[in-house]
């Protein structure tokens, strides 16, 4: 498994792409072995590395973040009314008309489980 695909640091695109590539053959396998899976945590770990020195995400604050997070949790703007208490005051944080206060962003902090400074 690893002869004809040793891990070794990334490093440029097309050692990104082939390294993504081989995960997923790896993750392809109908049943997975301990060495597949010590394996795949040391590609991870290399694709991991890359993205963090090469890849830049936007940093997403405030209605933006909001949105992402909703995005991908699956989730509606509807599934904020019982989080922040009516379909209005949603509706006017996402369009910008409501300020998010400290009030909002400490209930959606603990709905999406992460640390309100974050928006």
């Amino acid at each position: 498994m690893i002869a004809p695909f040793p891990p070794r640091p990334i490093a440029n695109e097309a050692e990104y792409r082939a390294t993504q590539e081989q995960i997923n053959k790896i993750l392809d396998r109908p049943k997975l072995t301990d060495d597949d899976r010590a394996y795949l945590k040391i590609l991870g770990l290399t694709i991991y590395d890359y993205e963090e020195t090469h890849e830049h995400f936007p940093i997403l604050q405030g209605v933006d973040l909001i949105y992402a997070l909703l995005e991908e949790s699956n989730l509606s703007d509807r599934d904020l009314i019982p989080i922040l208490g009516e379909e209005k005051i949603v509706r006017e944080i996402l369009d910008r008309n409501r300020p998010l206060t400290s009030e909002y962003i400490t209930k959606l902090a603990e709905f999406f489980k992460m640390s309100p400074d974050k928006f």
